[in-house]
């Protein structure tokens, strides 16, 4: 018998399989979707078998796989038909896809680390009348005396007595030590919460069919109990004997959400993200691939966990761009989330207050089946939006905060409520420049300004990582004369310092929370108020929930306005709309407060107005006139190169290559350079097809890629429906 099997290196000119022979030794263990270690070339590597066949035709001489790595890993029928649909919609090699599916503890490569974690106990290694007799022989070796007799009731931890008098019991073979396997993120016990469910909740309820394989879209306004609804669903597929999926968009979501499911169902939930350790993420990968539990939460990356029975796939903030990976293979979540719904004949829903404008279309158009939901629960109710001009603030000299958004924070300071004010940025400023010369801090390997972080007094670059120190006079012309231009949380959070020196501040960005259960740490006490008001980026904008919150104040509100991006306007709305829902979530009453220097924007008036529909068929008009998603499909292709005049002379071939073979109904834009242009000392260049339908575009994009394959001066990055462009 022989193997196929898909080595660990992920070069694309090695990108297939190589048949081994099976030796006789394994062939009763092997199966397909287990690692495998293998000869290549003068090494041995590891391997991921793919087939088993029983005949091989070439003529080459092949060499036997050494061994199995883990014979109670094992990838089912389903994870490796997802694993070359991966492969197949975003044209990355065979190895990336799999790799992409698995923990880091689990990949294809070699494991130095073994990631389970045990309890030692000792227990009797003999009869109950050979220790009886040992007692009656040593009674003045009172502690061993005590250790076996805590053994005759039954095992217990090894730590629990002294190491010395263990030893002893150990040499003389009158106990033996028993390693037993535990998770770290265990004993939760569930709790009986009874809810009374809204008009638009038993609405929802009724509409979705567990037993059909549609796709819903749960259109709630914040507040109105999507995630009630999301326990429920997931409660009736248990009772029913099968499983489901939840993914969320943010780490900082999951702390919340989690925390509700382990009320509801005790330890049958495993959750899968970044922001756990390799150890953690190891024991709730094999939590699931031994069915111990019926329900994963997670983000993006949870949709690979290899849960059996599936019966339901859920998309929480389902316009959330996190769900996007941007690096390679550049897979949406939800493209892999209908697959799953397909292979398995089970519904997907997709809930959020402020839909994607795509998956909006293809709700109202029927292809989903659409669910309103338009109250909030219980008495509480939608907060009141004031836009603030603050081109009439800067006349009184307020930089930063107006006197509304002053008063109203000194107004819940003195009521005791809490207060969270949002800044879509990090860092103390965004640009370092000289007044006296014009010199700017820029990175030296990028296309961008440096960030200035006045904890560490350190200029980085959010692309690449350059970091250099700040000094005190200009490094060009040597004057003390470095002005800050913009403003990042860390400054904003020293202003409001200054301005409420009584008020409890803590600020939640990538900065403060890259530590381990820093994003949990913060919500919790602030949730337990030990905190009166919570400043950061757009990680708080989302599905947090706060009863004492009654203030959201939006700093620079149409700032992500003004990027250049034909999503711009939904972005800004789907922000604010999220941010301004955490205000009033309980009896008291929430006020919304946007910061701006363009109060006429039409955007803008729609979050005052809080009308998502109102926005959806304006951005839908300029959709169509520009041939935009939903009207038109996308596909990004990006040429990467350290040499500028290659890199630009081969984005001019494939332009000419695209012509050639693509039908003119395709609009192709470009070559044009990317944003950023440069990013660690490398040019890019880009080209963007705007498409209905093209027959063609797959196998051409294939052919291309494959053209530079072995290319390494040339690197070619595709990007089917590119969020940014």
């Amino acid at each position: 018998m022989y193997a196929d099997v898909l080595i660990e290196y992920s070069a694309k000119a090695i990108d297939q399989t190589f048949t081994y022979i099976i030796p006789d030794r394994l062939k009763e263990d092997l199966k397909i979707g287990m690692k495998v270690l293998v000869p290549f070339g003068n090494k041995i590597i590891n391997g991921f078998v793919t087939n088993i066949k029983n005949n091989y035709t070439d003529t080459y001489e092949l060499k036997e796989i050494n061994d199995i790595v883990d014979k109670y890993f094992c990838l089912n029928e389903e994870m490796m038909e997802l694993g070359k649909y991966l492969q197949a919609k975003t044209l990355c090699t065979k190895i990336a896809a799999y790799q992409t599916m698995l923990p880091s503890s689990l990949k294809v490569k070699e494991q130095k680390s073994n990631y389970s974690k045990y309890l030692t106990y000792i227990e009797l290694n003999k009869d109950i009348k050979e220790i009886d007799e040992y007692i009656e022989n040593n009674k003045r070796s009172k502690k061993q005396v005590e250790i076996l007799n805590t053994l005759k009731e039954g095992k217990a931890l090894k730590s629990s007595f002294s190491q010395s008098s263990v030893k002893t019991l150990l040499e003389k073979e009158l106990i033996k030590i028993t390693n037993v396997q535990i998770y770290r993120l265990n004993n939760h016990e569930a709790q009986n919460i009874q809810i009374e469910f809204s008009e638009d909740q038993e609405k929802a309820l009724e509409t979705i069919d567990l037993n059909s394989d549609k796709t819903y879209l749960l259109h709630g306004i914040t507040g109105s109990g999507k995630t009630e609804v999301y326990i429920e669903l997931i409660k009736r597929v248990v009772k029913n004997g099968k499983k489901a999926i939840l993914l969320v968009p943010e780490i900082s979501l999951t702390a919340q959400i989690v925390n509700k499911f382990y009320d509801r169902f005790g330890d049958d939930v495993a959750i899968f993200h970044s922001g756990l350790s390799a150890g953690e993420k190891y024991d709730e990968y094999l939590k699931i691939l031994r069915e111990e539990v019926h329900i994963v939460i997670g983000t993006r990356s949870a949709i690979f966990t290899p849960i059996t029975k599936l019966g339901l796939i859920i998309i929480d903030e389902e316009h959330s761009e996190t769900y996007k990976q941007d690096t390679t293979p550049r897979y949406h979540a939800r493209d892999m989330a209908e697959f799953r719904k397909n292979y398995n004949h089970i519904p997907l829903v997709l809930g959020s207050a402020t839909p994607s404008l795509e998956t909006m279309a293809r709700a109202l158009k029927g292809v989903y089946t659409y669910i309103p939901m338009n109250h909030r629960i219980g008495t509480s109710i939608l907060p009141t939006v004031q836009i603030i001009d603050m081109s009439e603030e800067l006349k009184k000299r307020n930089m930063i905060f107006s006197d509304t958004l002053k008063n109203k924070i000194r107004d819940r300071l003195i009521k005791k409520e809490q207060v969270i004010l949002l800044l879509n940025r990090r860092g103390y400023s965004t640009v370092i420049s000289c007044k006296s010369c014009g010199y700017t801090y820029k990175c030296p390997h990028c296309d961008i300004t440096l960030t200035y972080h006045k904890t560490t007094n350190n200029l980085r670059c959010h692309y690449c990582g350059y970091t250099v120190f700040k000094s005190e006079e200009c490094p060009e012309c040597k004057e003390k004369a470095l002005y800050d231009y913009g403003l990042g949380t860390e400054k904003l959070e020293q202003e409001l310092s200054k301005l409420f020196p009584e008020a409890r501040i803590v600020r939640m960005d990538a900065d403060t929370t890259k530590n381990k259960g820093s994003h949990e740490d913060i919500i919790n006490k602030f949730k337990d108020h030990e905190y009166d008001i919570l400043l950061g980026t757009q990680m708080i904008s989302k599905g947090l929930d706060f009863p004492l919150v009654t203030l959201v104040g939006v700093i620079n509100a149409d700032a992500t306005l003004n990027i250049p991006d034909f999503r711009s306007g939904e972005r800004t709305f789907s922000l604010l709309s999220q941010v301004a829902g955490r205000a009033g979530r309980s009896n008291l009453l929430g006020e919304v407060i946007l910061q701006t220097f363009n109060p006429d924007s039409f955007t803008l008036k729609c979050v005052q107005e809080q009308d998502y529909m109102k926005l959806y068929n304006y951005e839908m008009k300029n959709r169509h006139k520009l041939d935009y998603p939903p009207y038109y499909y996308l596909t990004s292709i990006k040429v990467a190169s350290k040499e500028y005049e290659l890199a630009s002379k081969e984005i001019t071939k494939i332009k000419n290559y695209l012509e050639k073979k693509l039908s003119n109904k395709t609009i192709i834009l470009g070559p044009t350079t990317a944003n950023p242009f440069r990013i660690n000392n490398i040019y890019r260049f880009q080209i963007i097809l705007k498409y209905k339908i093209e027959s063609n575009l797959m196998n051409t994009l294939k052919e291309l890629d494959e053209l530079y394959m072995t290319n390494n001066k040339v690197n070619i990055e595709i990007d089917n429906n590119p969020l940014q462009v």
